[in-house]
């Protein structure tokens, strides 16, 4: 049975087609054409001729135009667009126009670097000159660093390695600094949160030593479809950036199902696990010989799935290897393997994080089965885009989880469809990651006195860190004093500097199979947790906290653990306060207090409980930016009743209320602002110590916060709106968990309460489409 003959089968299936809230036909899209400029290189031209390329897409030639001007510019269009030749035509057209030109590449992975660098290279042998072109990451022999340091035109890295590997070294990078015409950064729409505001600070350094040596880059940045591309890309790099408007590629049919698993519980409105479903799902279309890609939401769902569809595999003849596993903690050489496998079609089924959602070529796959909403329209859309590359028929089935921002999203399939993707957000003045570094750039190059970094004065916190001994001032310069290396103690991908490294133990010496931050680690590698690695089990026998070593031992079980954490809130400062409808809304710092303290072990299958232990780990402290919904009290100015009295005269309760309201708008307010659900925390007191009154408070998870909660503190009269939308049309009784939590932990009038607050706050009753 092909895709087709499969597709039609789904179509009169009516237990499948039962669960379906949209099935989208997107039909083929026809190019839009334009030719190649005149100034462009006549060799340039042919080479693209003869590769089957005789005319542009229209946003190629007018990234060609841009960068003829010598203007920045970002293109924010879809997966498989062409965007690769709006940055390597003009950047191959001055080395051929300057041979002493050069080009710094920058990928958010390792993977991807080395996949761009490949098609680079193939356009460079066919035009017959010497441009070298270099990949540049921990995975380079310290053999070649130097000819790549001395003769390399196009560099090609990511920031992990320019921020450790390149700036720190300026000095051995002279002729690239000295002759830097371009920055290529791709995949800008992945540079939010966290790792996009430690990004931009990395970008302000490597500007700061560029103009050291006399150059002033260009940028070409390359985005997903967002809806600030052009506010993005300054953000990111600081300079004035131009939008290359509309797409002229073109595109292959796609279906595009919503699909929302059967509820298993009409009482509790529970439905059946999103894992379940996806995987019912993937094990039809693994069975038609179709080339699938699951994306899953964390590790330990691609763990559990890749473990169910290899013996799916099994059944339909599908050998061992064919299935497959990918997502970070997978060693550089196991992920370039299943890269390559699909490639050649050697592997049929690959199972993923978000780690492939990036335009790492993978070649052509017919099917992408989303196993839980990708957080975002725009990582949607990308994640969409792995199937239909090659303009070929492709399926996408997204299937939703219980959470409420997936039922929202499963139940309003036209805010996906019609609406203009989210504003990506990042904070590159966070203090925790600004002065981290300001640590970097001062042991790159010593701060002048009176100089900016990233248009802001920086002497006061200069100054504090000459008190700390980190810094030296002589005369009007501040020089690194410290033995230590910054930036190796600088994490991007997370506020906090360490890791725990993954030892498998039952290899002679112990062999490193991974590793996890922090706050994951003590999640997931407490002592007896069961760890999953490529489909395999690990028992850990010991988490050493202080080396930052986790032990394991290959173990074969029927359960996997789940560990509970707990957290505790104290507000620090309020930095703005607005009114609302009804009560306060304010933005500010906190202080989170939290510990994991037990763990469950689930059956594999049933997912029943099993067991259960304590964990012994340590609290982990941090202080972030949270926003807060103060409620009206009696002691609040213009409030005639406490909003606890006035819920109990109509029989709800408050306690509850706030508990299924921290549920519901800690899981719909990630929709809004462009943010993955783990980004983001809720937590409701009764009264809180800092306002005396009844508070929702919703706080980035990272420390010194990155713009969320800021973000919300903006839009919460909309975000309000829609969570009220959403719980008013949900069917269940007294709460479930699309809405406010299953009744029997939020409280019997949970759902009833949650609703009269939004009422309060102008919620204007149910909307087609809901639950």
């Amino acid at each position: 049975m092909n895709l087709e003959q499969l597709l039609h089968q789904l179509k009169t299936d009516d237990r499948f087609l039962r669960n379906v809230t949209r099935w989208e036909n997107l039909p083929a899209t026809p190019a839009r054409y334009a030719d190649f400029p005149d100034h462009l290189n006549s060799r340039l031209v042919s080479v693209m001729r003869t590769r089957g390329i005789d005319k542009l897409y229209s946003h190629q030639a007018e990234s060609l135009r841009l960068a003829a001007e010598g203007k920045s510019f970002v293109v924010p269009t879809p997966t498989a667009s062409g965007k690769t030749l709006c940055y390597n035509l003009p950047v191959l057209d001055t080395i051929l126009a300057n041979p002493q030109a050069r080009a710094l590449y920058l990928f958010p992975t390792k993977a991807l670097s080395q996949d761009q660098m490949h098609e680079v290279h193939e356009v460079v042998g066919d035009l017959g000159e010497d441009i070298k072109v270099y990949t540049f990451d921990g995975d380079t022999p310290e053999t070649a660093r130097r000819a790549i340091r001395s003769s390399g035109h196009i560099v090609v890295t990511n920031p992990d390695m320019l921020h450790q590997g390149i700036l720190p070294h300026h000095t051995l990078w002279v002729k690239l600094f000295e002759n830097l015409e371009y920055i290529v950064v791709d995949e800008i729409h992945h540079y939010r949160g966290v790792f996009g505001s430690h990004v931009a600070n990395v970008l302000r350094r490597l500007q700061r030593i560029a103009r050291f040596y006399g150059s002033a880059p260009r940028f070409i940045c390359c985005s997903a479809t967002i809806a600030n591309p052009a506010e993005l890309a300054q953000r990111l790099t600081g300079r004035e950036v131009v939008e290359v408007v509309g797409n002229g590629a073109p595109g292959g049919q796609k279906h595009f199902i919503f699909y929302n698993p059967p509820v298993v519980n009409q009482e509790l409105g529970i439905r059946q696990s999103v894992g379940k479903s996806a995987r019912s799902i993937a094990e039809r279309f693994m069975a038609s010989g179709a080339q699938l890609i699951v994306f899953a939401r964390s590790r330990m769902r691609v763990e559990l799935l890749l473990t169910y569809l290899e013996k799916a595999g099994h059944r339909v003849g599908i050998k061992s290897g064919e299935v497959r596993g990918y997502r970070g903690g997978y060693l550089p050489l196991e992920r370039r393997a299943i890269e390559a496998g699909l490639r050649s079609g050697a592997v049929s089924t690959v199972v993923s994080t978000n780690a492939l959602e990036l335009g790492i070529d993978i070649g052509r796959l017919d099917v992408c089965v989303m196993a839980g909403y990708a957080g975002t329209v725009a990582s949607t859309w990308q994640q969409a885009g792995r199937a239909g590359r090659r303009q070929n028929l492709s399926v996408v089935i997204l299937v939703a989880s219980s959470s409420p921002g997936d039922q929202y999203i499963i139940n309003n399939p036209d805010f996906f469809f019609g609406r203009s993707p989210e504003h990506a957000t990042l904070d590159p003045d966070n203090l925790v990651i600004l002065m981290s570094h300001l640590k970097c750039a001062a042991f790159e190059l010593p701060f002048m006195e009176g100089e900016e970094y990233g248009g802001q004065e920086v002497r006061e916190i200069l100054e504090y860190l000459v008190e700390s001994r980190i810094l030296h001032r002589s005369a009007d310069r501040y020089h690194w004093m410290a033995d230590t290396y910054p930036a190796e103690d600088v994490s991007l991908r997370s506020a906090a500097p360490d890791n725990v490294v993954i030892i498998d133990q039952s290899i002679s010496g112990g062999r490193v199979i991974g590793e996890m931050d922090l706050f994951s680690a003590q999640e997931m590698l407490h002592d007896d947790a069961l760890y999953l690695h490529g489909a395999q089990q690990f028992h850990v026998d010991k988490l050493d906290w202080d080396r930052r070593e986790a032990h394991v031992q290959p173990v074969q079980v029927n359960y996997y653990t789940d560990a509970q954490r707990k957290s505790e809130l104290k507000t620090l400062t309020a930095e703005m306060e607005r009114s609302l409808p009804y009560g306060q809304a304010a933005v500010g710092e906190v202080g989170l207090v939290s510990k994991v303290t037990v763990y469950k072990k689930i059956k594999l299958g049933t997912h029943e409980n099993v067991g259960a232990g304590r964990v012994h780990l340590p609290e982990m402290e941090m202080h972030t930016i949270s926003f807060w919904w103060d409620l009206p009290g009696g002691s609040a100015e213009g409030a005639t009743d406490d909003t606890a009295d006035e819920m109990a005269a109509v029989g709800l309760d408050l306690g509850d209320a706030l508990k299924g309201l921290a549920h519901l708008l800690g899981r719909v307010a990630p929709v809004f602002i462009m943010a993955d659900p783990s980004d983001l925390h809720a937590t409701a007191m009764v009264r809180s110590p800092f306002t005396g009154h009844p508070t929702l408070y919703l706080y980035d998870a990272f420390p010194g916060g990155v713009g969320f909660a800021r973000r919300i503190y903006d839009q919460f009269e909309e975000i309000c709106e829609s969570a009220h939308s959403h719980l008013a049309s949900c069917p269940c009784p007294s709460g479930c968990p699309a809405c406010v939590g299953p009744a029997l932990e939020s409280g019997g009038t949970s759902r009833r309460g949650a609703l009269w607050l939004l009422e309060r706050m102008g919620g204007s009753g149910p909307v087609s489409g809901g639950i």
